[in-house]
C-alpha cells in the first residue's frame, strides 16, 4: 500500500540525517517543512518535502495506485514514544490518592502496605488474561492519544512466578498490538513484604533465579533497578545490572526520585540506556552524564501527580545534555499515559520551551528505549508512526491546549487506524 499525505500545513521533526537525540541548545530547534507532503509505502516512510517540489506519483512507474489524504489546514508529527511506564497492572490505586491528598508521603504509603506493594498484591491475584485485557485497554488509550511506542516494565510481581506472568503479558502484546513495544525487567522494584529485613536474600533471588529464567523466555530487552532512598542500594543496584548484562540485557534505572541516591553514577557506569526520574540532579550526576550514552529521562506526570520537585531540566540542557521525557503510566503516581499533556506539564512546571518539549517526547525518548534508528521523527526509511492533528495554529498550540484533543488521525506502520 502506498499512503500520500498531501496539503500538511507543517510537517514536524524532520530529519534528514540520522540523528541518535538532540541536546542541550539544539533542543530548541525544531525541523520542519510547510506546505508539505509526506509518502508512505509499506510500513516505511520513502519521501517526503514541499507540496511544489512534489513528484507526479501517477506517472512514476510503480505508482499504480496510491491513496491520498489531504491534510489541508493540519500538522503531521511523528507519533510520541514513551519510554518508561507500567502498564501491565492489576486495578487503580484511587484511595492512595486520597492518603496523599491528607498529606501521606510516599514512603509512608509504602510502609503501610500501599504502593508497590498494594499493586504486587493484586497482581499475584490476577490472572494472565485479566492482566492482558486490562493491559490492551490502555494500550488502545495511548495509541488514540498520540503513542506509536512504549516501553513497559515488570516489577509489580516481586516473585519468580508473578514477574514472568507480568512480561509474558508484555510480550503478548507486543505480537498483537501495532505498537512498537520494549519490554524492561525490573524485579528490583520494590522489597516484598515477607523479606523486609532480609533484603540481600531478594537481590540475590533476583540475580539467582529470576534473571536466568527471564533471559531463558527471551522475556525482557532491558534491567532496571529502582536505586534510591528506601529502596535499592548503589552496591545491590551494581549487582544487579552486572549480573543482566552478563545476560544481554542493558541497563535502564530508576534513579533519584526521593533524594540524591548514586542511581545517575551507578547507570552510567553499567552504561544504561537511561536514567529515569532524575527530581535530585546536582553538579555531579550532571558531570558523570556528560560524554555518556546515557538519557537523562524526567517524568513529569509523577512528579505533578506526588506534588514532588521538579527536575532541573533548564539545568541539564544548558550544560550540554539531551534530556527526553515519558509518562510513567501506572497505577500509584502517574495514571495517565497522556503524552500531549507531559509537554504541557513540561512547558508549565520546568520551564521548556514547546519545540524542546517535542524533541523530547519523540527523538530523544525513542533513543531512550532503544528505538531512535526506527523511529521518533520524519524520515527516509523509518517507521510510518505519525499522527494527523486537527486544525490548529501553530506548532506551540499543541502543549498550549493542554486539556484539548488535538489529534485526528492515527497512523501506525503505515496504516490509518
Amino acid at each position: 500500500m502506498k499512503l500520500l499525505i498531501s496539503n500538511i500545513k507543517t510537517l514536524v521533526q524532520v530529519d534528514e540525517a540520522p540523528r541518535k537525540w538532540v541536546a542541550g541548545t539544539d533542543m530548541a530547534n525544531l525541523n520542519c517543512i510547510d506546505d508539505a507532503y509526506l509518502l508512505i509505502e509499506g510500513e516505511k516512510i520513502t519521501d517526503f518535502g514541499k507540496m511544489e517540489d512534489m513528484p507526479d506519483f501517477d506517472e512514476k512507474e510503480g505508482f499504480d495506485f496510491v491513496e491520498e489524504y489531504d491534510a489541508t489546514g493540519r500538522m503531521v508529527f511523528p507519533s510520541f514514544c514513551d519510554s518508561h511506564t507500567h502498564l501491565v497492572y492489576a486495578g487503580s490505586r484511587e484511595i492512595e490518592y486520597t492518603d496523599k491528598i491528607k498529606g501521606l508521603s510516599y514512603e509512608e504509603i509504602a510502609k503501610r502496605g500501599g504502593g508497590i506493594l498494594n499493586s504486587a498484591k493484586r497482581m499475584h491475584e490476577a490472572t494472565e488474561e485479566e492482566l492482558y485485557e486490562s493491559a490492551m485497554e490502555r494500550i488502545q488509550e495511548i495509541i488514540g492519544l498520540g503513542t506509536g511506542a512504549v516501553e513497559i516494565k515488570s516489577g509489580y510481581g516481586l516473585t519468580v512466578a508473578d514477574e514472568l506472568k507480568m512480561l509474558r503479558v508484555i510480550k503478548r502484546l507486543k505480537k498483537n498490538t501495532p505498537l512498537t513495544i520494549k519490554s524492561t525487567f525490573l524485579g528490583a522494584h520494590a522489597v516484598p513484604a515477607e523479606y523486609i529485613g532480609r533484603q540481600g536474600e531478594y537481590v540475590d533471588m533476583v540475580i539467582n533465579e529470576m534473571i536466568p529464567m527471564v533471559a531463558a523466555e527471551d522475556l525482557a530487552d532491558y534491567i532496571d533497578v529502582f536505586c534510591d532512598k528506601g529502596f535499592f542500594t548503589v552496591e545491590e543496584t551494581d549487582r544487579i545490572l552486572l549480573a543482566g548484562m552478563k545476560y544481554g540485557m542493558r541497563a535502564k534505572i530508576h534513579a533519584n526520585e526521593l533524594d540524591y541516591s548514586g542511581g545517575v553514577q551507578v547507570g552510567v557506569k553499567y552504561n544504561a540506556l537511561s536514567v529515569d526520574h532524575l527530581e535530585f540532579v546536582g553538579d555531579a550526576e550532571i558531570e558523570a552524564l556528560k560524554g555518556s550514552e546515557t538519557m537523562p529521562t524526567v517524568l513529569p506526570g509523577a512528579a505533578f501527580f506526588l506534588n514532588m520537585v521538579c527536575s532541573p531540566v533548564r539545568k541539564m540542557m544548558d550544560a550540554g545534555l539531551p534530556v527526553a521525557l515519558a509518562s510513567d503510566f501506572n497505577p500509584g503516581s502517574s495514571p495517565s499515559g497522556n503524552m500531549k499533556f507531559i509537554m504541557s506539564l513540561a512547558c508549565i512546571n520546568y520551564k521548556m520551551l514547546p519545540q524542546e518539549a517535542i524533541n523530547a517526547t519523540t527523538l530523544n525518548s525513542a533513543y531512550a528505549m532503544g528505538v531512535e534508528e526506527e523511529l521518533g521523527s520524519i524520515a527516509k526509511g523509518k517507521i510510518a508512526n505519525v499522527y494527523i492533528t486537527k486544525e490548529i495554529p501553530s506548532v506551540e498550540y499543541m502543549p498550549y491546549a493542554y486539556g484539548s484533543n488535538l489529534i485526528d488521525v492515527v497512523i501506525l506502520r503505515g496504516k490509518v487506524l
